[in-house]
């Protein structure tokens, strides 16, 4: 590991002399491919660099311990080796989780896909709920959301809402999401105060660049249609809505939700090649994973993963036993130490399988 370890320090030093050199400024990609590797190396040489510097005080003081005889002298040197010792472990064991394998999606743009399951209309609100939610989480992580399509019902619920997440380690964070999130509460709807228990799916798909998904324009039935809003009423009268079919796959994505034809189509290909990339990937996955599953990760989206109990104001994340009592602030967008708290339990599953592959 130490080996390794050095060899990426040498590639960050030759990185950094490349970055150094005036001509690569006519090259903007180039740089930005370099910038971004730069980037992921810098916690990685960084926490090197000090866990190398304390191993250099703990033989300092090691040293000092041995060729001193004077009693306050040998108590100093010692607590200092103690003290470079345990900082030393506790920096390995922060490189152990820096050098895990990280998932190549993790950087990517996300497609977020919401939509109601059992509970009627109550569903449908508790989408909208959802959606202001993560609205709120993204707008705080410094993140963009857009919305790509909807189907909103009279109460202003969503039956489905489907939404672009942009911002670097977007899917890093929202991938956590994916699964079905249970809702108990008492509905706008309910007029004798009883408590009832709905769902909504929730799909987190990495985005997918035109390399990822080669497209022939051959497989694809482009239609133009109406936008339409809530009740299916009409709110523009020109043809901008876009629905495309992808004939191999039987795909359809439809987009609405720009004055432009053009932008929709553009969103609708988005879409498109995201969903063909996610399938993709699943099927891979499926064939790599076959005989195991993780104990937390991304999450199947027929799997319980959420429930949301709003009589005891309590969030409980069933993949990691974790029980919030703070539903309010959850709902205002809070997610983020719920979504760190997966992130810890995903990197201690891996750095336990590593270990025992070792």
């Amino acid at each position: 590991m130490l080996e390794k370890l050095r060899e990426i320090e040498e590639s960050y030093e030759s990185l950094e002399a490349s970055l150094g050199n005036p001509d690569l400024a006519s090259d903007p990609k180039r740089y930005a491919a370099l910038m971004k590797e730069y980037r992921r190396l810098t916690p990685v040489v960084e926490a090197y660099r000090a866990y190398s510097a304390a191993k250099e005080r703990e033989k300092e003081a090691e040293t000092l311990l041995s060729d001193s005889a004077d009693p306050d002298f040998r108590a100093l040197a010692a607590e200092e080796a103690l003290s470079a010792k345990e900082e030393a472990a506790s920096l390995l064991e922060k490189l152990k989780l820096l050098l895990l394998p990280k998932d190549p999606n993790d950087d990517k743009n996300v497609m977020l896909e919401i939509r109601a399951g059992a509970g009627g209309e109550e569903a449908a609100l508790f989408c909208r709920d959802l959606y202001r939610m993560y609205s709120m989480y993204a707008a705080n992580a410094g993140f963009t959301m857009s919305v790509l399509s909807k189907n909103q019902t009279e109460l202003g619920g969503y039956k489905e809402l489907i939404l672009q997440v942009s911002g670097e380690g977007a899917y890093s964070r929202f991938k956590y999401e994916s699964g079905v999130h249970r809702v108990q509460r008492v509905p706008e709807t309910e007029s004798q105060g009883r408590i009832q228990t709905s769902t909504v799916t929730v799909a987190v798909l990495p985005e997918a660049e035109e390399v990822s998904v080669e497209i022939n324009p051959a497989d694809l039935v482009f239609e133009s249609c109406k936008s339409s809003g809530a009740g299916g009423q009409h709110i523009n009268k020109t043809e901008s809505a876009v629905r495309l079919t992808h004939k191999p796959t039987g795909i359809v994505v439809e987009c609405q939700e720009e004055r432009s034809q053009l932008q929709n189509k553009e969103k609708a290909l988005t879409m498109l090649r995201t969903i063909l990339y996610d399938r993709m990937q699943k099927e891979q996955n499926d064939r790599i994973t076959s005989d195991r599953r993780r104990q937390v990760g991304t999450g199947d989206r027929s799997e319980k993963i959420r429930t949301y109990n709003y009589p005891q104001s309590r969030v409980t994340d069933h993949r990691i036993g974790l029980t919030l009592h703070s539903l309010d602030a959850f709902l205002n967008g809070d997610i983020g130490g719920m979504i760190d708290a997966l992130a810890t339990a995903e990197n201690a599953e891996k750095l336990k399988e590593s270990n025992q592959n070792s």
